[in-house]
């Protein structure tokens, strides 16, 4: 249920809402941005395209030893000579270099992300110094992988962030494909990272460990980029965040009433946390996931409160500490 490991609700006339939660800052400390690392993004997909002969992919088989071993998986194979002739028939697929050309024209110049990379890393690297920073892939995976992420290594499967109203669409529920694209393509590898640091109790099995679980993912994501809007940190809509916030009091609510906080039942759980396109034992006008959405607010609070260093912070596996201390209470 977790990394590596919401919408009307009641009749209330809603107003119009800013997307973010809090007044924040969205300038980056000068010691953050002035640290020696630089992201240069090594665009894959152009080199295997280009490749002409089974002879060409043994090449880049060797030249890029831990995409071939992670991400191509060349172990299944017997070896290396029988994983090229299989990557010289696929690159070779007319539908799949349309699809190529398709993400060249979109991703021509991939400065942007660069930028947004190296800024992000260089945030992880201040607060946590033991932060390596790994190497960036792009590619074209022909919708088989959006990201593979590891400590040493992240490749972007760029044919999965084309624009929505693209052709070419992966094969997934509207409601996770719409946050698909550009804007939303760091601050999910920021997240995917957050884990490395996000400890937890592991006997802790409720759904409270589960909403704190992911209330600190997300504030990490928030506090690394923090001029980020939270619709690309959680993914949804500004006018979803606007009426989540509007009806919190109710959401909160329905969580205390139904006494769900020390909830145990994996089923019960999935309801709040899992992935939906909408939170149907609230309402099915409210979006899914609003057990994350209300951790990220206990989190927010109790950091506030608190007034830690964010290490400190995703070093806190207490659940039941940081929701007393949190003092949370609905947003009126």
């Amino acid at each position: 249920m977790r990394l590596n490991r919401i919408a009307l609700l009641i009749p209330v006339l809603f107003l119009a809402f800013a997307c973010g939660k809090k007044s924040e800052t969205c300038e980056l400390d000068p010691d953050i941005l002035d640290q020696d690392l630089e992201v240069n993004i090594t665009r894959l997909e152009d080199e295997f395209f280009g490749a002409k002969t089974a002879q060409d992919f043994l090449f880049l088989l060797d030249k890029y030893p831990d995409f071939a071993k992670f991400y191509l998986q060349e172990s299944v194979y017997f070896s290396p000579d029988s994983l090229a002739p299989s990557l010289l028939e696929i690159h070779q697929d007319s539908s799949l270099r349309v699809l190529y050309d398709s993400v060249k024209v979109e991703f021509a110049d991939i400065s942007d992300l660069e930028n947004e990379l190296e800024a992000s890393f260089k945030a992880i690297k201040y607060y946590f110094p033991d932060f390596k920073v790994p190497k960036v892939y792009t590619f074209v995976s022909g919708f088989n992988s959006d990201l593979l992420i590891t400590e040493d290594m992240i490749v972007i499967g760029l044919d999965y962030f084309l624009p929505a109203d693209h052709t070419f669409q992966p094969d997934i529920a509207r409601y996770m494909a719409v946050r698909y694209e550009k804007k939303f393509l760091v601050p999910m590898i920021v997240l995917a990272i957050s884990s490395k640091y996000n400890i937890t109790n592991p006997a802790d099995n409720t759904l409270l460990s589960e909403m704190i679980y992911y209330g600190k993912a997300y504030h990490f994501v928030k506090s690394i980029m923090p001029c980020t809007s939270d619709q690309y940190i959680i993914g949804y809509s500004p006018e979803e965040i606007a009426e989540c916030f509007d009806n919190e009091e109710y959401i909160w609510s329905h969580f205390v009433e139904n006494e769900l906080l020390y909830e145990t039942n994996p089923f019960e759980i999935r309801k709040y946390i899992g992935e939906a396109p909408f939170t149907d034992a609230i309402s099915t006008k409210a979006p899914g996931r609003l057990g994350r959405w209300l951790g990220w607010n206990i989190v927010d609070d109790y950091r506030s409160y608190q007034d830690m260093d964010l290490a400190v912070l995703m070093m806190e596996s207490d659940v039941e500490k940081i929701f007393r201390q949190s003092g949370y209470r609905p947003r009126r």
